[in-house]
């Protein structure tokens, strides 16, 4: 399982949002190309951008930092955030970026997702962040009736590469992942699921290891990282590697069940 650190950007900074809400971000760092470089030489095989600007605007805003970062760190990126045309997909992409991640065009223009899925193979990557089932579109600022199950087996069908689930309430909250919902989600797709939202600590991790060999492939951390609840050689040795079976034997039948 892939631990890959989130570095949210807002006005140029490095933040992280409560539970999806704009007027309760907290700058963590004024130099984001930093973060990325330290997550990376900390061990971090993987990035994990969203431009919040871009997600409210409806368009990218942050491709200038985006691309100083691409540049800076020698592991694959990948970043979401108000992607909802072919235009600007291709732009950045063409910056270096390895996975675009797209959100409310999966609910609003799906064929939109489809013809950049054969455009793009393997490069497109949906998001599905939900409230109660239910997915939130225009960064997280509208919830649909689409439920996200549904979504995801629809875009999977498209050629999705993989789907990033994103529980909101759980989200820059420290409180665990939504494990149901994950069981849920997992269960009903053969593509690779990244789990996002909560995590807060190694137990968290176990919790999602046990959804491993089912489909859940990585693992996003925001707000651990930063607080230093968490930290990135932590984090991997308890994923060990990706292989589920190195979960302690202490751990727990009633929590992994």
């Amino acid at each position: 399982m892939d631990v890959i650190p989130a570095i949210d950007l807002l006005d140029g900074r490095c933040v992280r949002l409560y539970q999806g809400d704009y007027e309760q971000s907290q700058v963590f760092n004024d130099d984001p190309v930093a973060v990325a470089r330290q997550w990376a030489e900390q061990g971090a095989t993987r990035l994990h951008l969203v431009d919040l600007d871009g997600a409210k605007a409806g368009h990218p805003v942050n491709q200038a930092v985006i691309r100083e970062i691409v540049q800076a760190v020698d592991v694959p990126v990948e970043v979401g955030g108000g992607l909802r045309d072919r235009d600007s997909v291709a732009e950045l992409l063409s910056l270096g970026v390895r996975w675009a991640i797209l959100g409310t065009v999966a609910v609003e223009q799906p064929q939109l997702v489809e013809a950049l899925c054969q455009e793009f193979p393997s490069q497109i990557i949906v998001g599905i962040d939900a409230r109660n089932g239910k997915v939130a579109t225009r960064g997280w600022l509208e919830t649909s009736e689409v439920e996200a199950v549904t979504l995801a087996q629809q875009m999977q069908g498209f050629g999705a590469a993989a789907i990033i689930y994103t529980d909101i309430h759980r989200d820059g909250t420290l409180q665990g992942p939504n494990q149901d919902a994950l069981r849920e989600l997992v269960g009903a797709l053969s593509i690779p699921v990244i789990a996002s939202g909560g995590v807060s600590s190694t137990r968290d991790l176990f919790k999602l290891l046990v959804l491993e060999p089912q489909g859940v492939t990585g693992v996003i951390i925001g707000k651990a990282l930063y607080t230093g609840d968490l930290t990135i050689k932590d984090a991997t040795r308890a994923v060990g590697q990706g292989r589920w079976q190195d979960i302690p034997p202490d751990f727990g039948s009633s929590v992994i069940a």
